[in-house]
Order: structure tokens, then C-alpha cells, then sequence
């Protein structure tokens, strides 16, 4: 089996899942309760807060735990929305954000917000002429993906975050940096709040986070026992927090070599795609994109078909995001105006630092194969 789907989910690491059951089975004590054994687990997980926001350059009370990216991202708009603003307040988002973020914005908009959509280029980045134009005093929030999960494409948050400054001094602005964090360097003060997911980088899922700076007009989301500062109630996910916690040390231990060897993989991978006739990549450079995303079209096969063959064949990839995956269509596609074959042909390919060159040329040997079949094939 090789699995090249890793933007959907990742395999647990041995030791975030070790982790997992040592707080699950032995330390599996509620840290608000008060004996000992609570107390130390309660210390644990301040400890866990504490490096993960050394991550980010920022403070520990400045980390929310969460169940996810969907979480993350819901709570920042909304728990955002609850406190800065009223209807008819503008607020911003991409095209092609994930639809964590998306169908929020939708919803905000039937509730009467001024909700606009910031276009992109045909690589999938963001149209930094057109946003500044929708950027007004007026603007309560920004939310900007870090990483498009579905190509790979990476913004500048940090030009975003000065544009914003300038334009919309009042505006809170927020980055899902769920195909980001960890993949990429990144600070996150750059912006007001930052979302991760910890089933991305080899933890377990139900676990994530979001970065809050301080001073954020921010409500928060769950309301119950106080948990998080009364910002996220709920029972502690301790086994989930002190696995990513340990998914998160070795990531950041071996990120530059994780990113190197990634980058490696995918430009093998696109060089060999490309030398398969009637193949194109979608989205940015592979040079300049996220080191683990490679969004490819090719023409004449459409992706779903591609998809099954592959999966026979114990290769796993997907045609786009895995929470977009019974809808018809790609958004992100359509709004980068990719025409009609290409969007039909898609596959994205997303890696991991285990992601080795020999699979990646087992990958290309059988899609060479495959595709030219299935194109004699369609044609008949």
C-alpha cells in the first residue's frame, strides 16, 4: 500500500499513539479534579501548552485546545463575530478557503453580514489587489488560509496582515493553518488567531488548537465548566492533547529535514507527471507551494476513475478535499477558472515526511501505465 492522501488524514505516529494509551489507560485521571494524580495531569498538559506555544512564538494562555480544524475555525469566526461585530459589519474571506471556513461565511451572509469572497489568481493565491480593495473601516474580520489544502498554494500572511493594518485597523484577522503548521515556518502573531488540526501532522483526530493573542475581542465557543479560561468548555481531551503534543515534538525536532524531504518527493513527482502526455500540474510551482501537495490534471480521464483504479491497485490519493469529496465539483478549482477538462481530471497528491522517492516512482510507473489505458479506453 502507499498512501499519498496525507492532506485528508495521517497515520498516528507510534509515539503520539503510546502516548495516547499511557493517558488513556494509566494517567487517565480528569485534571479538574483535585487529588494528586489529577493534579500531575493537569501539569502535564500545561507543560504540552506551554511547547506548543513556543511553536508559535506566543504564550501559553494564548493556546485554546480544541476537537479540530473545524472546530478552530468555527470558533474563531463565530466566537469573533459575537464580540465585534454586528449585522452589516463586512467581513472577508477567500474563494477558496476550506469549507470550515466557506459555508460559515455563507451562513453569515444569509444572516445579513456584508460577506465578501476575495478572489484568486489561476494558481489558487489570493488576488492581494482585489482583497485590498474589499478592505474597508467597516471590515470586522479577515479569514485567510495559510495553505490551500486542495494545490498546495501558500499565501503571505504576513503581507495580508500588513494590508489589513493599513486598510481595516479594526478588523480581527484569522488563518486556518491546518495544511500549514508544521509544514512551513511561520510565527503566529502574524495574525489574531491561527487554527491547527492534530490529525494532520500524525496525531490522533479529535484533537487541535487555536491560537487567541491576547487582546482579541474574542467570545469563544462551548459554554459549561470554565475549561480553556471559559473559552472552550468541555472535559480536557487529555490523551488527544499530549499525543499531538508529542506528534508536534517530532515534527518541529525534524522539521527541516521533513520539509527537504517532502519538497524532494514532490518534485520527483511532478516531474514525473509531467513527462506522462496531456498532464498538467494546478495551482502554483511545485517549487514555491507547500512542500506536501501536488494537484494534477490528466486530460482525457477523470479523476474519480483514475481514483478507483488506483486504489486496486493499493495507491491512495483523492481528487480534492476529503471534506468536499461527495459534492459535486471543486469550488477552489472553479474560482481559479480552470476549464472544464481539467477540473474533470484532477487528482491531489499529498505526502508525508515518511513519503519515499521509491514510492513516488512506483506511483509514476503505474500511472503511466494506467492513464494511457484509460484514455484508449475513453475514447472507444
Amino acid at each position: 500500500m502507499i498512501y499519498l492522501d496525507n492532506s485528508a488524514t495521517t497515520r498516528v505516529s507510534e509515539r503520539a499513539a503510546e502516548v495516547a494509551r499511557k493517558y488513556m489507560t494509566d494517567a487517565f485521571y480528569n485534571p479538574a479534579s483535585a487529588y494528586i494524580s489529577a493534579v500531575n495531569v493537569e501539569r502535564d498538559v500545561k507543560k504540552a501548552r506551554e511547547r506548543l506555544a513556543k511553536t508559535l512564538d506566543c504564550t501559553a494562555d494564548e493556546i485554546i485546545y480544541t476537537s479540530g480544524g473545524t472546530e478552530s475555525n468555527n470558533s474563531a469566526i463565530i466566537g469573533t463575530i459575537l464580540k465585534n461585530a454586528k449585522p452589516g459589519s463586512r467581513l472577508i474571506c477567500s474563494a477558496v478557503e476550506h469549507p470550515s471556513v466557506y459555508e460559515v461565511f455563507v451562513f453569515l451572509k444569509n444572516m445579513g453580514y456584508d460577506v465578501k469572497f476575495a478572489p484568486v489568481h489561476e494558481d489558487g493565491g489570493l488576488d492581494m489587489n482585489a482583497f485590498g480593495e474589499l478592505l474597508n473601516r467597516n471590515t470586522a474580520l479577515v479569514s485567510i488560509m495559510q495553505v490551500n489544502n486542495e494545490t498546495g498554494t501558500i499565501n503571505d500572511i504576513g503581507k495580508c496582515r500588513a494590508m489589513i493594518n493599513a486598510l481595516a485597523p479594526n478588523a480581527v484577522f484569522h488563518s486556518d493553518g491546518v495544511q500549514g503548521y508544521g509544514k512551513l515556518p511561520f510565527s503566529a502573531p502574524n495574525c489574531d488567531l491561527y487554527s491547527i488540526s492534530g490529525h494532520k501532522i500524525h496525531a490522533p483526530k479529535g484533537i487541535g488548537a487555536l491560537y487567541v493573542a491576547k487582546d482579541t475581542k474574542f467570545f469563544g465557543s462551548l459554554i459549561g465548566g470554565g475549561q480553556e479560561r471559559g473559552l472552550r468548555s468541555g472535559t480536557t481531551n487529555v490523551p488527544g492533547i499530549m499525543a499531538m503534543d508529542a506528534a508536534i515534538e517530532d515534527y518541529m525536532n525534524n522539521q527541516d529535514r521533513y520539509i527537504e524531504s517532502m519538497y524532494k518527493c514532490k518534485l520527483r513527482l511532478a516531474n514525473n507527471i509531467l513527462s506522462i502526455p496531456y498532464t498538467t500540474i494546478n495551482g502554483c510551482d511545485p517549487k514555491i507551494g507547500a512542500p506536501h501537495i501536488l494537484n494534477a490534471s490528466f486530460l482525457g480521464v477523470r479523476g474519480e476513475v483514475l481514483l478507483n483504479v488506483l486504489s486496486e491497485k493499493g495507491i491512495y490519493v483523492s481528487t480534492g478535499s476529503a471534506c468536499s469529496s461527495h459534492k459535486k465539483g471543486s469550488r477552489v478549482l472553479d474560482a481559479m477558472g480552470l476549464p472544464k477538462e481539467r477540473k474533470d481530471s484532477v487528482i491531489r497528491f499529498s505526502l508525508c515526511p515518511s513519503t519515499t522517492l521509491q514510492e513516488i516512482d512506483a506511483v509514476s510507473d503505474v500511472l503511466y501505465s494506467v492513464v494511457a489505458s484509460l484514455r484508449k479506453f475513453q475514447r472507444r
